[in-house]
């Protein structure tokens, strides 16, 4: 790989990065400020001591943090969440953590923003002539049907676990109000900035430098003890220039070979599948780095391996970041599920759902 090379790799993912950490920050700090903590405790609130209706509304909560801060914001931040309302309500917690697993990665197709792959994904898709709208229109059916799927299996998975009535709300803690309420309308403005098509790294950063001036204003110490993720944004990077060196050493005709060519429904199928295999073996992001390259010749193909790396990673526990993220927070929170109950469950999910989400995609397309 030559200097032109490697300065083509670093412009394509410094975008990606610069969103990636400035989405941290602003996650870290709406967590601090309380705006994840007041959401649980409006859930409970509106589920009426109903389980169900507060399990749907966690659902919801769920979907729209994924969707707009990134499914790694919601195994970090809305599994404690989860987790902390199941044991004040006093019922299980297993729905509840895996709502937030399974929900993290099938949520994850909608925007862009919604998970690192996607805004990968974006520049092969504005290359295609396709661009952010083309990529929301695209998504939209497919995401839909992911999070259908994992609802539908989560209900029949812990249906029993999800009938009856709660004890009343536990009151919320109390929350510094300036900072939880300019926090909350950052979170939210968000939402529509990235749908609308602007750019992710800019807002997300104007989103970052606005939330840290406010922090910094009400407590000083927040922002000293801000955790930016630096050390997992360098490794992103040398994971794309290894992967770009391989491709060029050989390991391209092999992917071109697994992955085939076409838009025919069993061809957007095989892609999916490669990519599901793929992300469950290794890792989605590597997985999705390495399978680009012989599926961006047509959008229908990219966004069938988009399928494949987000939706699917359920079956090992290392299938994704948000997993990782996801287990150490149930570990902390004295929470097991077994390996083995983990994986068969996960692999229901990621049939059920990456099927749908597959059959979506043929209809859109």
């Amino acid at each position: 790989m030559n200097v032109a090379e490697l300065g083509d790799v670093l412009t394509r993912v410094l975008p990606v990065l610069v969103f990636f950490v400035a989405i941290t920050v602003v996650a870290e700090i709406a967590d601090a400020a309380g705006v994840f903590d007041v959401a649980g405790h409006w859930a409970s609130r509106a589920g009426r001591h109903r389980t169900p209706l507060l399990w749907l509304l966690f659902v919801l909560v769920a979907v729209a943090c994924t969707i707009v801060l990134s499914l790694d914001t919601t195994a970090v931040l809305l599994t404690p969440v989860g987790l902390a309302i199941a044991v004040q309500l006093d019922i299980s917690p297993v729905p509840f953590a895996l709502t937030t697993l399974w929900i993290a990665n099938t949520a994850s197709m909608l925007l862009p923003v919604s998970n690192l792959t996607n805004l990968l994904a974006l520049h092969h898709f504005e290359v295609l002539g396709v661009g952010h709208a083309g990529y929301v229109r695209l998504a939209a059916l497919p995401a839909v049907a992911a999070v259908v799927g994992t609802v539908l299996v989560l209900y029949v998975l812990n249906r029993r676990n999800l009938h009856g009535r709660y004890l009343p709300d536990a009151p919320p803690d109390p929350h510094d109000l300036v900072l939880l309420r300019v926090a909350a309308a950052v979170c939210i403005a968000v939402g529509p900035l990235f749908a609308l098509g602007l750019s992710p790294a800019w807002v997300s950063s104007v989103a970052a430098v606005v939330l840290v001036a406010a922090a910094w204003a009400r407590n000083r110490d927040l922002v000293r003890h801000l955790k930016v993720p630096w050390q997992m944004a360098l490794a992103v990077a040398a994971l794309f220039v290894v992967i770009d060196a391989a491709l060029q050493l050989g390991l391209q005709p092999a992917l071109a070979s697994l992955a085939g060519d076409g838009t025919s429904p069993s061809d957007l199928a095989r892609v999916a599948g490669v990519g599901a295999l793929a992300a469950n073996g290794v890792n989605n992001l590597p997985a999705y780095i390495a399978l680009e390259s012989v599926t961006s010749d047509a959008p229908a193909r990219l966004m069938a391996l988009l399928i494949g790396v987000n939706v699917a990673p359920l079956v090992t526990p290392w299938a994704s970041l948000a997993t990782l993220l996801w287990a150490q927070r149930c570990r902390a929170r004295g929470i097991h599920i077994p390996v083995r109950s983990l994986a068969a469950q996960g692999l229901l999910c990621a049939v059920v759902s990456a099927g749908l989400a597959l059959a979506a995609l043929v209809v859109t397309t």
